[in-house]
């Protein structure tokens, strides 16, 4: 349980100056408005840390300090009961959401199960999150905050959710967040965007000064032994230390605890110190770890007993519970774990059915008291959670739901109806964003169903799950099994199957994989979602399919539905992969946009990837640069791991073209680190492209070509690594070869290159050819390959490679003495490079100019948009259509405020002074339409 308590004087604390200093950073930052993200520090700690501890200090250090502290305290076993852990934050404020806007106060007050909040039966869960944040922000307005949350890893996944969009929109607000999990249990949402410290065990001086302020401080070997078996754990040093104390003979009592593993052993202490308890003391300590972090007028109800201090007076004596302004507090979750494993089966049956009875009037509540105090199936019991689970849902607490589905799934009786559970519990994981749960809730129905229809569908659930990861091969297995069987019973469903199964194998590479898809595709008849067919062709033959593949995907375009987005996806990444990348920008700009405004976004990660990679071909590198953080945002949240690694890879590649190589380098190889490359192709080419570019940048011209030359096989014929990705890297492997003296490798893989494309190239494959070609040339040849480069105007869609082909043909004509000619193709590549900011390029492009006998070659690229974070890109864009701060915070989530905060900022990056200068500013940074 967890009580709302002032906070006291600032403990003093052993050993954790390191940990002391960054929690007093957190609350500095709030007052100078540091660097994003500073205002946010995750702690996380195996049990027993003391990372709780840490927490009560924030609390009283940020009291001391004039702040506001709202807690809140997750407990182990409610991650069923959706915004719990958010209504026991927000609880102080609730009284002032009177002053939010009706849509906003009325989604958070019925996701806090207010029945008559709103007349919507599903809260928008963007709604729930905003109005939260405005609750907060308008909070702060008076006085600064500080949110704590201790034991993040039993926090219910609604609260998660709304708990991490808070924490990524601080900037400008007087708030600070210090969030506490266990080491293996901490949300992925809060593991890869935030500062996250470890809290360490402690040295051995540390340690021992800890054992010295204990009541009887440990001597000789039984301190020996302590230190050996606790391990630098504070909570085991004083819990160890009072165990020999309790033993006459001291250091037997340490022998006796070596022999037990560290969390056993911890648990069993304070089991130890419950059976000298009284009877009716048991009872309520019982009671109060069954019930959680529930209000202590919980367990009152439960027994009359619970409000006697006496009766918790002998816990208090030993160390069990806190009493504190006339409630009770387990000192501890280990407490609570000791406590409820120490029981027997019947006394925690016993307390969940107490806890019921007296909660019959909180129907959720009661459900899951009831379901754990159930041993075997139960369909009463198993109806009344999938009721609470509806509820949830209503709410949008989608996870919750999840969860409690999953646990009436289990005391369900009947198979088919479990399944069935099952089933509509990953559908809510799903819609949660969520796919690692989704995968494990439909190996569950998979061992359980009978109906093929029904395994068919979980299949799909699983391949779904593991499609968004780099389990390519894992995923297939999943999916194509499911085509196989519903080509004849279901056909149309064999064809979703296939077209999900398009991407792991386009990210895999296989070309088995490859083949066996578009043999099954040829035996499904015709179906209306055709668009799945043209995607599906696409991603596995994208180079030898072209005749075909073009006109379909524009047939199917002309008749795609404007609102169906599952449509508009597909075909905007077969515009993508056929190199119709001005198509792509257009398609999949269409799908985010209405993806953004909808509550389920566990798909846009995958989506707003493939328009990244769409607008940095494009020439849009600023807009791809931010729609990039918005995926690896996206991703981290959701589990999809192809895009956690593959989103820094293409921003890793945006830092070596703008010049930043060791930055491009960390970032990329950051990403990488712990992937399996060899099982993604596709990543794996472009972190070798990324990583060469940022060698190339360098001057180090070898590695950048044994990074690029990684992206085709060392064998006599080489082959290209991934069958589509590996060709668009010629040119610049061709430009390292010439540098590094390989040109007769780099020759060889071109010849086997070119003879594989065949003739009908892509525009933007003929600027990549021809312009490899040149480079490989003799004098006598290599004119004619960048003229050939240089002859279709539709090259000029890829702005940076037909920049490129400028460059190096302009740097041949001077070498040649046409001074004349090279000035106008070298001017030209300046132009896009200076637009694009691509600082090497743009230096070598004005040193060529110069040497050509144009001294007024500008030096400096006029781009100003680089120094925008992505996030201040996004309301800067919002601000030059002519939208309010209100109706940019309505469409970006955030407070009027923060968006005054960031305007602030991004005026004099921009070397404006007004509103009206933002469009022309802007450039090339404004959004695709």
């Amino acid at each position: 349980m967890e009580s709302v308590r002032e906070s006291g004087p600032v403990p003093e604390i052993v050993g954790r100056e390191r940990e002391l200093s960054k929690i007093a950073g957190v609350l500095d930052a709030v007052d100078s408005r540091g660097a994003v993200g500073a205002q946010v520090l995750v702690l996380t700690a195996e049990p027993g840390a003391g990372k709780s501890t840490l927490v009560d200090w924030a609390a009283a250090r940020a009291a001391s300090r004039g702040f506001r502290v709202l807690r809140a305290r997750a407990g182990e076993g409610e991650e069923g009961f959706g915004f719990a852990g958010l209504h026991q934050l927000l609880r102080p404020l609730l009284g002032e959401a009177d002053g939010l806007p009706a849509p906003q106060r009325e989604a958070l007050l019925a996701a806090f199960g207010h029945e008559a909040a709103t007349a919507d039966p599903q809260p928008d869960p963007l709604l729930i999150r905003y109005a939260a944040l405005s609750l907060l922000s308008d909070a702060a307005t008076d006085r600064r905050l500080l949110l704590l949350v201790d034991d993040v890893q039993w926090l219910d996944q609604g609260s998660v959710d709304v708990l991490a969009f808070i924490a990524r929109r601080l900037d400008g607000e007087a708030i600070a967040v210090l969030l506490a999990a266990r080491e293996e249990g901490l949300p992925g949402q809060f593991d890869r965007e935030f500062a996250v410290l470890a809290v360490t065990p402690l040295d051995r001086v540390a340690a021992g000064l800890l054992l010295d302020r204990q009541p009887r401080p440990p001597r000789g070997r039984a301190r020996l032994r302590i230190f050996e078996q606790a391990g630098g754990n504070p909570l085991a040093l004083i819990e160890l230390a009072r165990a020999v104390a309790l033993e006459p003979g001291g250091a037997q009592g340490a022998d006796a605890a070596e022999s037990l593993p560290l969390t056993a052993r911890l648990e069993r202490i304070f089991a130890a110190d419950l059976a000298g308890l009284p009877q009716r003391t048991r009872q309520v300590l019982l009671l109060a770890a069954a019930a959680g972090t529930a209000q202590f007028s919980e367990v009152l109800r439960a027994t009359p007993d619970a409000g006697d201090p006496q009766v918790w007076l002998p816990a208090e004596q030993a160390g069990l519970v806190r009493l504190e302004s006339g409630q009770a507090r387990l000192r501890h979750p280990l407490v609570r774990s000791a406590v409820y494993q120490a029981s027997s089966f019947e006394e925690r049956r016993a307390a969940h059915q107490a806890l019921a009875e007296a909660l019959v009037d909180n129907p959720d509540r009661y459900a899951w008291h009831l379901a754990a105090a159930t041993l075997g199936p139960d369909d009463e019991v198993a109806k009344a959670l999938a009721a609470s689970a509806e509820r949830a849902r209503q709410r949008g607490g989608y996870a919750a739901a999840a969860a409690t589905l999953e646990r009436a799934a289990a005391l369900t009786p009947d198979a088919d109806q479990r399944a069935r559970r099952l089933l509509e519990a990953a559908t809510m994981a799903m819609l949660g964003g969520c796919p690692q749960w989704v995968g494990e809730l439909a190996v569950k129905v998979c061992a359980t169903a009978d109906d093929p229809e029904l395994l068919a569908e979980a299949s799909m659930r699983a391949g779904w799950s593991l499609a968004v990861t780099t389990r390519h091969e894992e995923s297939l297995g999943f999916l194509v099994p499911v085509a196989q069987s519903m080509v004849e019973q279901a056909p149309e469903l064999a064809m979703n199957a296939l077209g999900t199964a398009a991407t792991p194998a386009y990210n895999f590479g296989s070309a088995f994989y490859r083949t066996e898809l578009r043999r099954l595709a040829d035996l499904v008849p015709p179906q209306p979602d055709e668009p799945a067919r043209v995607w599906l062709r696409a991603a596995t033959e994208p180079l030898t399919d072209r005749a075909w593949a073009v006109p379909a995907l524009q047939r199917a375009l002309a008749e795609a539905p404007e609102d169906s987005l599952f449509h508009l996806t597909q075909l905007g990444g077969a515009a993508w992969i056929l190199d119709e990348t001005e198509t792509a920008v257009r398609i999949l700009g269409r799908v985010i946009d209405h993806l953004r405004r909808t509550p389920t976004a566990g798909g846009n990660a995958v989506v707003a990837q493939a328009l990244a990679l769409a607008l940095f071909e494009s020439g849009a590198w600023s807009a791809a640069r931010s729609t990039a953080q918005e995926a690896y945002r996206i991703a981290v949240e959701v589990g999809s791991d192809n895009v956690v690694a593959g989103s820094p890879i293409l921003q890793g590649t945006l830092l070596a073209l703008h010049g930043d190589a060791s930055g491009a380098r960390g970032l990329v190889e950051t990403a990488v680190a712990g992937v399996d490359l060899s099982c993604s192709p596709s990543l794996f080419v472009r972190s070798c492209h990324a990583l060469g570019l940022a060698a190339f940048v360098e001057g180090d011209h070898l590695a950048a070509y044994r990074h690029l030359r990684a992206v085709f096989s060392r064998d006599f014929h080489p082959a290209p690594v991934h069958y589509h990705a590996s060709y668009y890297y010629l040119g610049d492997l061709a430009a390292a070869a010439v540098r590094a003296g390989h040109e007769d490798d780099a020759r060889a893989v071109l010849g086997v290159a070119v003879r594989a494309l065949g003739e009908l190239r892509s525009a933007r494959l003929e600027v990549v050819v021809n312009r490899a070609r040149a480079l490989l040339s003799g004098p006598d040849e290599a004119e004619q390959h960048f003229r050939a480069a240089l002859a279709d105007p539709a090259g000029d869609l890829w702005p940076f490679e037909r920049a490129l082909v400028r460059l190096e043909f302009g740097e041949w004509l001077r070498r040649h003495r046409r001074v004349t000619e090279a000035r106008t193709e070298l001017s030209a590549a300046l132009g896009v490079f200076e637009r694009l900011d691509a600082r090497p390029w743009t230096e070598r492009a004005v040193s060529e100019l110069r040497a050509a006998g144009v001294p007024t070659a500008r030096t400096e690229s006029v781009s100003r948009t680089a120094d925008l974070t992505p996030q201040q890109l996004e309301i800067a864009r919002a601000a030059a259509t002519g939208l309010t701060n209100r109706e940019i915070g309505a469409k970006l989530l955030l407070s009027p405020r923060t968006v005054g905060f960031h305007l602030h900022r991004i005026f004099p990056k921009l070397g404006i002074t007004t509103r009206t200068q933002l469009r022309d500013a802007l450039g090339d940074a404004q959004p695709a339409h």
